[in-house]
Protein backbone atom coordinates (compact mmCIF):
# COMPACT_ATOMS: atom_id res chain seq x y z
CA UNK A 1 0.00 0.00 0.00
CA UNK A 2 0.99 3.39 -0.29
CA UNK A 3 1.95 5.08 2.48
CA UNK A 4 -0.52 7.38 4.43
CA UNK A 5 0.18 10.62 6.31
CA UNK A 6 -2.08 11.34 9.04
CA UNK A 7 -2.11 15.30 9.64
CA UNK A 8 -3.94 15.34 12.86
CA UNK A 9 -4.59 19.23 13.68
CA UNK A 10 -7.76 21.51 14.69
CA UNK A 11 -8.81 24.87 13.31
CA UNK A 12 -8.63 26.58 16.48
CA UNK A 13 -5.05 25.05 17.22
CA UNK A 14 -2.40 28.10 17.02
CA UNK A 15 0.51 25.36 17.27
CA UNK A 16 -1.12 23.92 14.03
CA UNK A 17 -1.11 27.16 12.14
CA UNK A 18 2.80 27.69 12.97
CA UNK A 19 2.60 24.31 11.44
CA UNK A 20 1.05 24.82 8.24
CA UNK A 21 4.06 26.15 6.69
CA UNK A 22 5.95 22.65 7.10
CA UNK A 23 3.31 20.21 6.30
CA UNK A 24 2.20 22.11 3.23
CA UNK A 25 6.01 22.19 1.80
CA UNK A 26 6.48 18.64 3.04
CA UNK A 27 2.91 17.50 1.07
CA UNK A 28 3.67 19.04 -2.35
CA UNK A 29 7.38 17.99 -1.86
CA UNK A 30 6.09 13.73 -1.67
CA UNK A 31 3.47 14.01 -4.06
CA UNK A 32 2.91 10.67 -5.68
CA UNK A 33 4.96 8.76 -2.76
CA UNK A 34 2.66 9.48 0.27
CA UNK A 35 -0.77 10.04 0.74
CA UNK A 36 -1.50 13.05 3.31
CA UNK A 37 -4.88 13.40 4.79
CA UNK A 38 -6.42 15.67 7.09
CA UNK A 39 -8.16 14.43 10.28
CA UNK A 40 -9.86 16.97 12.02
CA UNK A 41 -9.40 16.58 16.08
CA UNK A 42 -12.17 18.33 17.93
CA UNK A 43 -10.43 20.41 20.31
CA UNK A 44 -13.13 22.56 21.19
CA UNK A 45 -16.12 20.80 21.45
CA UNK A 46 -18.90 22.60 24.08
CA UNK A 47 -22.13 21.07 24.89
CA UNK A 48 -23.31 24.86 25.15
CA UNK A 49 -21.40 27.38 24.03
CA UNK A 50 -18.81 29.44 25.41
CA UNK A 51 -17.21 32.72 25.28
CA UNK A 52 -13.78 33.32 23.93
CA UNK A 53 -12.80 35.29 26.56
CA UNK A 54 -10.86 32.25 28.49
CA UNK A 55 -9.30 31.34 25.17
CA UNK A 56 -8.16 35.08 24.20
CA UNK A 57 -6.28 35.29 27.46
CA UNK A 58 -4.26 31.90 27.35
CA UNK A 59 -3.83 33.03 23.49
CA UNK A 60 -2.27 36.25 24.81
CA UNK A 61 0.54 34.35 26.49
CA UNK A 62 1.14 32.03 24.03
CA UNK A 63 0.76 33.63 20.05
CA UNK A 64 4.12 35.70 20.23
CA UNK A 65 5.55 32.09 21.47
CA UNK A 66 4.04 30.55 18.09
CA UNK A 67 5.43 33.63 15.90
CA UNK A 68 8.62 33.47 17.61
CA UNK A 69 9.54 29.46 16.95
CA UNK A 70 7.59 28.97 13.44
CA UNK A 71 7.95 32.29 11.71
CA UNK A 72 4.24 32.53 11.12
CA UNK A 73 2.28 36.36 11.70
CA UNK A 74 -0.94 36.16 13.93
CA UNK A 75 -2.98 39.39 12.33
CA UNK A 76 -4.65 42.23 13.51
CA UNK A 77 -8.23 41.26 12.98
CA UNK A 78 -7.04 38.13 14.73
CA UNK A 79 -5.59 39.75 17.49
CA UNK A 80 -8.34 42.23 18.48
CA UNK A 81 -10.53 39.11 19.52
CA UNK A 82 -7.85 38.32 21.66
CA UNK A 83 -6.98 41.15 23.42
CA UNK A 84 -10.65 42.29 23.69
CA UNK A 85 -12.23 39.15 25.52
CA UNK A 86 -14.47 41.88 27.28
CA UNK A 87 -15.99 43.07 23.51
CA UNK A 88 -15.65 39.79 21.10
CA UNK A 89 -18.68 38.20 20.32
CA UNK A 90 -16.99 34.69 19.01
CA UNK A 91 -18.00 31.33 20.69
CA UNK A 92 -15.77 28.95 19.16
CA UNK A 93 -16.37 25.43 18.38
CA UNK A 94 -14.53 23.02 15.81
CA UNK A 95 -17.51 21.17 14.53
CA UNK A 96 -18.21 23.77 11.44
CA UNK A 97 -15.07 23.60 10.23
CA UNK A 98 -14.54 19.91 10.66
CA UNK A 99 -17.46 19.71 8.07
CA UNK A 100 -15.87 22.00 5.68
CA UNK A 101 -12.52 20.10 5.69
CA UNK A 102 -14.80 16.82 4.99
CA UNK A 103 -16.75 18.46 2.23
CA UNK A 104 -13.00 19.66 0.23
CA UNK A 105 -12.21 15.77 0.90
CA UNK A 106 -15.25 14.78 -0.83
CA UNK A 107 -14.18 16.79 -4.22
CA UNK A 108 -10.45 16.77 -3.71
CA UNK A 109 -8.76 15.25 -1.07
CA UNK A 110 -4.99 15.87 -2.52
CA UNK A 111 -6.28 19.64 -1.33
CA UNK A 112 -6.97 18.68 2.22
CA UNK A 113 -3.91 19.98 3.96
CA UNK A 114 -3.90 23.46 1.72
CA UNK A 115 -7.36 23.88 2.65
CA UNK A 116 -6.38 23.20 6.27
CA UNK A 117 -4.03 25.82 5.89
CA UNK A 118 -6.37 28.45 4.47
CA UNK A 119 -8.98 27.94 7.46
CA UNK A 120 -5.65 29.07 9.46
CA UNK A 121 -5.18 31.36 7.90
CA UNK A 122 -8.69 32.97 7.72
CA UNK A 123 -9.10 32.46 11.63
CA UNK A 124 -5.55 33.45 12.62
CA UNK A 125 -5.00 36.45 10.18
CA UNK A 126 -8.18 37.74 8.52
CA UNK A 127 -10.16 37.10 12.12
CA UNK A 128 -13.05 35.44 10.87
CA UNK A 129 -15.30 33.60 12.33
CA UNK A 130 -15.66 30.22 11.67
CA UNK A 131 -18.66 29.51 13.23
CA UNK A 132 -20.09 31.99 10.09
CA UNK A 133 -21.21 30.02 7.10
CA UNK A 134 -20.25 33.34 5.53
CA UNK A 135 -16.73 32.64 6.55
CA UNK A 136 -15.92 29.88 3.80
CA UNK A 137 -17.54 31.87 0.96
CA UNK A 138 -14.23 33.18 -0.20
CA UNK A 139 -12.45 29.76 -0.17
CA UNK A 140 -15.29 28.54 -2.42
CA UNK A 141 -13.87 29.43 -6.29
CA UNK A 142 -10.03 28.52 -5.23
CA UNK A 143 -11.53 24.82 -4.48
CA UNK A 144 -13.54 25.25 -7.20
CA UNK A 145 -16.59 24.20 -4.84
CA UNK A 146 -20.32 25.36 -6.02
CA UNK A 147 -21.77 27.37 -3.06
CA UNK A 148 -24.91 25.92 -3.26
CA UNK A 149 -23.76 22.09 -3.02
CA UNK A 150 -21.12 23.78 -0.11
CA UNK A 151 -24.21 25.27 1.83
CA UNK A 152 -26.31 22.41 1.71
CA UNK A 153 -23.67 19.89 2.54
CA UNK A 154 -22.14 22.15 5.88
CA UNK A 155 -25.91 22.05 7.09
CA UNK A 156 -26.34 18.45 6.70
CA UNK A 157 -26.41 15.62 9.30
CA UNK A 158 -24.77 13.35 7.00
CA UNK A 159 -21.65 15.68 6.49
CA UNK A 160 -21.82 16.35 10.37
CA UNK A 161 -21.42 12.86 11.11
CA UNK A 162 -18.68 12.71 8.63
CA UNK A 163 -16.81 15.43 10.99
CA UNK A 164 -17.20 13.62 14.22
CA UNK A 165 -15.95 10.01 12.36
CA UNK A 166 -12.63 11.97 12.14
CA UNK A 167 -12.48 13.14 15.03
CA UNK A 168 -13.49 9.59 16.38
CA UNK A 169 -10.22 8.35 14.52
CA UNK A 170 -7.76 10.63 15.86
CA UNK A 171 -9.28 8.94 19.34
CA UNK A 172 -8.38 5.89 17.83
CA UNK A 173 -5.10 6.70 16.94
CA UNK A 174 -4.25 7.90 20.58
CA UNK A 175 -3.52 11.26 19.55
CA UNK A 176 -3.88 13.85 22.36
CA UNK A 177 -2.25 17.02 21.23
CA UNK A 178 -2.17 19.01 17.89
CA UNK A 179 -0.75 19.19 15.98
CA UNK A 180 0.16 15.05 15.60
CA UNK A 181 1.23 13.38 13.03
CA UNK A 182 1.53 9.67 12.08
CA UNK A 183 2.39 7.55 8.67
CA UNK A 184 0.34 4.09 8.59
CA UNK A 185 2.32 1.61 5.90
CA UNK A 186 0.31 -1.42 6.88
CA UNK A 187 -3.15 -2.43 8.21
CA UNK A 188 -1.57 -2.26 11.29
CA UNK A 189 1.93 -0.61 11.53
CA UNK A 190 1.93 3.15 12.70
CA UNK A 191 4.89 4.97 13.13
CA UNK A 192 4.31 8.74 14.77
CA UNK A 193 5.80 11.47 12.98
CA UNK A 194 5.37 14.16 15.50
CA UNK A 195 3.49 15.29 18.44
CA UNK A 196 3.51 19.19 18.83
CA UNK A 197 5.32 21.56 16.51
CA UNK A 198 8.04 19.88 14.38
CA UNK A 199 10.14 22.16 12.14
CA UNK A 200 10.52 21.14 8.53
CA UNK A 201 13.80 19.37 8.39
CA UNK A 202 13.37 17.20 11.32
CA UNK A 203 9.81 16.42 9.80
CA UNK A 204 11.78 15.36 6.51
CA UNK A 205 13.83 13.63 8.31
CA UNK A 206 11.28 11.39 9.97
CA UNK A 207 9.41 10.59 7.01
CA UNK A 208 13.14 9.40 4.87
CA UNK A 209 13.24 6.97 7.80
CA UNK A 210 10.10 5.61 7.33
CA UNK A 211 10.62 5.50 3.79
CA UNK A 212 13.75 4.04 3.83
CA UNK A 213 12.16 1.09 6.54
CA UNK A 214 9.56 0.00 4.81
CA UNK A 215 11.39 -0.65 1.21
CA UNK A 216 13.94 -3.27 2.89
Amino acid sequence: MTPTLYYCYDAYCGWCYGFSPVIKKLSEEYKGQVVFDVLSGGMILPEEPQHFAPLAKYIQEEYRQVEELTGVKFGEDFLWHVNNPDKTDWFPDSTKPAIALGILKDYDPDKAVAFASDLQYALNYEGRDLTDNEAYRHLLPKYNIPEDEFYTKLNSEEYREKAYYDMALVKQLQVNGFPSVLMQVSDSKFFLLSRGYTDYETMKARIEKVLEEIKE
